[in-house]
């Protein structure tokens, strides 16, 4: 049925019309093109009756000999049983290995092993065993024998580089679990080493369809230093800006940063190689360049959570004219006050040590001219002490409660303290809590809040 000179597979060859023959001519096609044969200059397709014996193949042999190779009875047989083998060898490793794997992993009491699994990794690795079947079963072609394993390696080179992505990014996502991952966050680096196995990933690929070596093509690379550098710009800066961040401890997956710049006032969420990402208090998301951490001012806040601590610095404006001297009636008040009992007590006595007395208290000429309690000074006292004995102030952090400069909108009395809470929301009920108490106290010590007039206050005025 098939001639033993190929003259009818040559025939087939240049039927246009008929599926075989396309089939067959473009193989003549790419087998020439590789130079694995050589075709007569006078033989085409459209004549196949020109040039019957031009095609040969290295050695002076017949181009019908290499089809023979394929359409023989034995070797249809043998490329049958090869195609059988690799689709069996690539189910007994998908259905049967790798579901054997999955289910052993369930008994496991560690995530690590499904984190490989989620990722894929097995999965990826049993579109190796197909191709281990064709490479060595090329062999019964030796005419073929390169083309085939040179398409089979390039196509184990692909896995291998998907299946090295895939291994990256399990462990990234290993790491991740450990509470080291926030202090030291390491996507950058993966992504960056991601980066580099696609780029040798190309490049033996290159290598292997050229038929060069990959340090030949990398070193023709060298030349283009200047356009590489141009290209990754970005990514050598952001890489560097990186490094820099995280060998000086400068920003941790979780601490709530500042960059003005950028308007982002939030959490870090991502720490990646181009990137940072913050969510603000408002839910929303910005992406801050790496490099812009560096190059530019940023605020962080993590010495605060990890003190234990959060800075209250707000202040009272007390009307001025409320000031006065106490009285023996403000006086006799206040000393039923138990916050202010040490303090009274401790005044009294420093001031009958000074040979002044309560008694003395009540001249008014008298009172320019020694020592006398104000109504503020014990307002003052009383803030510190109240402060000292609150649960949500720490104890261990800076508690002050001092005048400012006075302003044309009353004098200041600041409260500096640190609250125990560093949650925002907590935070902020802490310290509202506080001032109302405070500004409540106020009227006790016959003191008063300074505020602009309202329209309440100018009916008055009009009464």
């Amino acid at each position: 049925m098939i001639a033993p000179n190929g003259r009818i597979l040559q025939r087939w060859a240049g039927r246009e019309r008929d599926h075989m023959g396309e089939i067959a001519c473009r193989l003549l096609g790419i087998l020439s093109h590789h130079g694995m044969i050589g075709l007569h200059p006078s033989w085409d397709c459209r004549h196949p009756e020109i040039g019957l014996g031009g095609p040969t193949m290295g050695g002076g042999s017949q181009i019908a000999e290499f089809l023979n190779q394929f359409v023989s009875e034995a070797n249809l047989l043998n490329l049958a049983l090869i195609l059988a083998a690799a689709a069996a060898s690539f189910a007994f490793a998908r259905y049967y290995i790798v579901r054997a794997i999955y289910r052993g992993m369930k008994r496991t009491k560690t995530e690590w092993d499904d984190i490989l699994a989620k990722n894929g990794v097995f999965r990826q690795i049993s579109y190796l065993a197909p191709a281990i079947v064709l490479y060595f079963g090329a062999e019964y072609y030796p005419s073929a024998l390169e083309i085939i394993q040179k398409i089979v390696t390039v196509y184990i080179a692909v896995n291998v580089v998907i299946i090295c992505d895939r291994s990256l990014s399990a462990a990234l996502e290993i790491y991740n679990l450990y509470p080291v991952a926030k202090k030291q966050p390491i996507k950058a680096y993966v992504q960056l080493a991601k980066l580099m196995i696609y780029i040798f990933g190309a490049v033996t690929v290159i290598s292997f369809i050229l038929d060069r070596s990959p340090w030949g093509i990398l070193g023709g690379l060298g030349a283009m230093t200047a356009v590489l550098i141009l290209v990754f710009r970005g990514t050598i800066i952001s890489l560097i800006a990186g490094i820099q961040l995280i060998a000086n401890d400068l920003v941790h997956i979780g601490d709530w940063i500042e960059v003005p710049e950028s308007d982002a006032d939030g959490v870090v969420v991502d720490i990646a190689l181009h990137t940072i990402r913050v969510e603000n208090f408002d839910k929303t998301i910005i992406a801050v360049p790496t490099y812009r951490l560096i190059e530019g001012s940023f605020k962080n806040w993590r010495g605060m959570e990890e003190a234990g601590g959060r800075r209250i610095k707000r202040s009272l404006l007390i009307d001025q004219t409320s000031v006065r001297f106490c009285d023996e009636e403000l006086l006799q008040s206040l000393k039923t006050i138990d916050l202010l009992k040490p303090y009274l007590d401790a005044k009294f006595a420093e001031l009958d040590r000074a040979g002044i007395g309560e008694d003395e208290a009540d001249d008014d000429a008298a009172l320019l001219n020694r020592r006398v309690l104000t109504n503020l000074g014990t307002f003052r006292a009383y803030a510190v002490a109240y402060l000292n004995q609150h649960s949500m102030i720490s104890p261990d952090l800076r508690l002050l409660v001092r005048q400012l400069q006075p302003t044309p909108d009353g004098l200041p009395l600041e409260i500096y303290a640190f609250s125990v809470k560093t949650g925002l929301l907590e935070y902020e009920g802490v310290q509202a809590d506080i001032f109302d108490h405070l500004i409540a106290a106020l009227p006790h010590f016959g003191l008063r809040i300074f505020q602009q007039p309202t329209g309440q206050d100018l009916q008055k005025i009009a009464r």
